[in-house]
């Protein structure tokens, strides 16, 4: 009988214990603590607005390959493939808000199935204008750190002189584009 009643105990502790986990929000820590090193390492990937604009940081990471050239190569690589996955992630809030407010007929605007071809079209020439702002090496595990950066700005230039565009996409980037951004930032 107390082993059925001790069952029964640890069954209701393990499941309250995984109701109170799912009852908050997801806290997750982006300080690597690696001692000596930038604050943009520490800090990780990540979506700012400050004064210096709306900004997409990456950081990317690459091991000892025994070619410095190849590893600087492959951990700039990774800091552009982390800015091209929160850039998909904000591309896929402006393309639902679109749709959402096409669909609802706001300002006249109709969705076409080209809007998201247009969208990856951006995503990908924008890309092509991150730079790589900085480089660290640490010197216990030899694994180099890079900076890459890419100015929201891109989006509107490249929005602005693209003429084979829905023009009610044109138009929300250009008028909502920002505050779309600023929500994501929030939201994250």
């Amino acid at each position: 009988m107390a082993l059925k009643r001790l069952k029964h105990i640890v069954i209701f502790s393990i499941f309250g214990a995984l109701l109170s986990a799912c009852g908050g929000p997801t806290k997750i820590e982006s300080d690597l603590g690696i001692k000596g090193a930038p604050d943009w390492v520490n800090e990780g990937t990540q979506a700012v607005s400050d004064k210096k604009g709306r900004l997409i940081q990456g950081v990317g990471s690459a091991p000892n390959l025994g070619d410095e050239s190849l590893q600087r190569s492959t951990a700039d690589n990774r800091a552009r493939a982390e800015i091209a996955r929160v850039l998909s992630s904000y591309m896929d809030v402006v393309t639902n808000d679109y749709l959402a407010s096409a669909a609802n007929g706001a300002d006249g605007v109709s969705a076409d199935a080209s809007i998201q071809q247009q969208i990856n079209g951006i995503s990908r020439t924008v890309l092509n204008g991150s730079k790589i702002i900085g480089r660290w090496k640490d010197r216990r595990t030899d694994t180099v750190y890079s900076f890459a950066e890419l100015d929201m700005k891109k989006i509107q230039e490249i929005v602005t002189v693209t003429e084979a565009m829905n023009q009610g996409l044109k138009e929300y980037l250009q008028n909502r584009g920002d505050a779309v951004f600023d929500n994501f930032i929030q939201e994250k």
